[in-house]
């Protein structure tokens, strides 16, 4: 199998502008969320998508593989579905599974990707598959950056929000409480035809991509990960980030 995994990127950020290259012990986010996914084992090859000279001229500085995009593009899907396309006709090699990596996971494990990447190999019948994890506060739970996920018994995604679901209020003394992990791979040909559909009423109220496919009828596979992340959506989450890297010990392994 052809696998390779994206991480679409844009300076545009509406809660966070300039997010991609705001540095975290001294590093870009985006150059950690790189060089974390090319310790994967088993990606082929790992790209950045992005319609912005600064990441491009970035991504060309640390000798990351990019390719330049739409700036129409509203969604991360659109963005990946384009540069995969382009790798495509550029290498003349069809992809068979395209794994859409966020650039605003800097703490993301290559063991995470492989996970994620095992679980879509071993189902031929899985079209699409979200890691999730587990939220460890209440106050996470409540917050509306986090996109939160009920599961299935079969873990496969019956529903994705920003608001704390499932509910706490009738006083369960535990409530299953998992977060979308943005470690998202594709089917190829799934991904063409999830980026031909219409966007969906739930999908634009909680602007989650994946309820597209959960209100068209179709299943997201969700992955348990044990790793403890956090994705950076605001200045205050990247202070606290780069207080948790500081030991990390992925870091030292990066080829700077």
């Amino acid at each position: 199998m052809k696998i390779i995994g994206i991480i679409p990127a844009r300076m545009a950020s509406t809660r966070f502008p300039g997010k991609p290259l705001a540095k975290i012990r001294g590093i870009p986010m985006l150059g950690h969320v790189y060089y974390r996914s090319k310790m994967s084992g088993l990606l082929d090859e790992v790209y950045i998508a992005t319609c912005d000279k600064e990441i491009m001229d970035y991504a060309e500085s640390i000798g990351a593989s990019a390719i330049i995009t739409s700036d129409s593009h509203e969604r991360a899907s659109d963005r990946a579905a384009e540069a995969m396309q382009k790798i495509e006709i550029a290498t003349g090699k069809k992809t068979d599974i395209i794994v859409m990596i966020q650039g605003d996971e800097p703490m993301i494990y290559p063991s995470m990707i492989d996970s994620a990447i095992q679980s879509i190999q071993s189902e031929p019948e899985i079209r699409v598959v979200n890691l999730m994890s587990h939220l460890e506060t209440h106050e996470e739970h409540e917050d509306p950056n986090e996109v939160k996920v009920v599961v299935d018994q079969q873990n496969f995604a019956l529903y994705f929000s920003r608001e704390p679901i499932p509910s706490r209020r009738k006083g369960a003394l535990e409530v299953p409480m998992f977060k979308q992990v943005c470690i998202i791979p594709f089917r190829r040909d799934f991904l063409i035809q999830f980026n031909s559909m219409a966007p969906t009423p739930l999908e634009v109220i909680e602007s989650v991509d994946m309820l597209r496919v959960l209100e068209y009828g179709y299943k997201v596979k969700m992955v348990m990960s044990d790793q403890k992340t956090y994705s950076v959506d605001t200045p205050d989450d990247l202070e606290y980030v780069d207080k948790c890297m500081e030991n990390d010990l992925l870091v030292r392994n990066y080829i700077l």
